[in-house]
């Protein structure tokens, strides 16, 4: 089953993807498979265990089903100082 999302991206995934947001249209069964589609899609080098994930607002967990019309942002790791 074919899912519609928004996607954001932030900081570094927003570097290496070249877009802010975008409307993806997936079969991914789940956050992780979600991402790892737009992994190899736009050559995003992190690994899933690296980032947070939220959907709708709410942190989430990696195994959570998509749902249709969600707004489903990454998170990488924040540094500074």
């Amino acid at each position: 089953m074919m899912a519609r999302l928004r996607v954001l991206y932030f900081a570094s995934l927003r570097d290496a993807s070249g877009v802010a947001e975008e409307l993806v249209e997936t079969g991914a069964a789940d956050l992780r498979g979600l991402y790892l589609q737009l992994q190899s899609s736009h050559g995003l080098v992190l690994p899933p265990d690296t980032l947070r994930v939220a959907v709708d607002g709410e942190f989430a967990r990696w195994s959570d089903p998509l749902r249709e019309g969600s707004e489903v942002v990454f998170l990488p790791p924040v540094s500074g100082g």
